[in-house]
């Protein structure tokens, strides 16, 4: 995934690049609009920020459910004895190629084991003026035969001491809970992803080593913690409501690749 930062007349537009999931230009680009303006000044001052006892704290939330239909293969559902069913859906979860298929590793720029059950995924650089960073996200995934469960317990960005220094005032969770039903006459999987942000913010002006950032909304020193958050929820709401989709529709798919190369080795 590749987010790119544009200016416009009603704030800024971030796009959301999803090059890995579909060939249709629909479903490869979102962009949000983000009702915040920044100013930028030329200055030239230490490589501190300036401590401000205006820092408040805006707690974002976002949730999406979201069900798809499961295929159904020849002997998925059919008992197998002590070996289970080698075709079912908490077979591939639990296999290395469906761990993959779950953090997306396609889309990384970088994918560790941890430990047992931890991943450390690195994202592809995003660029904000001329500044370069990479997220760098640990996950924990515990699949069952019941269920498997994708948790988010560190998300940090790495570039240089400027932006490193920002991991001190954010921080954010996720929980991915992934379920299905394969009783039914139609077999469903599900995924109940709920994602919460901590940021801290002054309110007023910031120093950095290379510019002065001024954040303002006429004028933004005076407005509540609630004029972060209301648009914070929004736009995370809106990346939710267009990645959760996307990445269920590729988990089905790469569970549809990984039962047929099953076959083949079966054969």
């Amino acid at each position: 995934m590749k987010i790119v930062a544009t200016a416009s007349n009603n704030g800024w537009r971030w796009s959301f690049l999803f090059p890995h999931l579909s060939s249709s230009s629909s479903l490869r680009k979102a962009t949000l609009p983000l009702p915040i303006k920044l100013r930028l000044h030329p200055f030239k001052a230490n490589n501190n920020i300036v401590a401000s006892s205006n820092a408040k704290q805006a707690n974002l939330f976002a949730s999406k459910t979201q069900r798809v239909k499961l295929p159904v293969y020849d002997d998925t559902f059919k008992d197998k004895g002590d070996d289970g069913q080698p075709y079912h859906i908490s077979q591939f979860l639990s296999h290395p190629s469906g761990i993959q298929a779950i953090l997306n590793t396609r889309a990384l720029e970088n994918f560790e084991l941890l430990d047992t059950n931890a991943y450390r995924c690195t994202l592809p650089k995003l660029a904000l003026f001329n500044f370069e960073a990479s997220p760098v996200l640990d996950l924990r995934v515990i699949p069952t035969k019941e269920d498997c469960i994708v948790e988010l317990f560190s998300c940090k960005f790495k570039g240089s001491e400027v932006v490193e220094r920002q991991n001190d005032h954010f921080s954010a969770t996720m929980i991915n809970h992934i379920t299905w039903d394969t009783n039914m006459s139609e077999p469903f999987l599900e995924v109940d992803v709920k994602l919460n942000l901590c940021l801290e913010f002054l309110l007023g002006l910031l120093n950095f080593k290379i510019f002065r950032l001024l954040i303002y909304t006429r004028p933004f020193i005076l407005l509540p913690t609630s004029a972060v958050e209301g648009p914070g929820n929004i736009m995370i709401q809106a990346l939710l409501d267009r990645l959760v989709p996307l990445l269920l529709q590729q988990l089905v798919q790469d569970y549809s690749n990984w039962v047929q190369l099953q076959k083949q080795l079966i054969n």
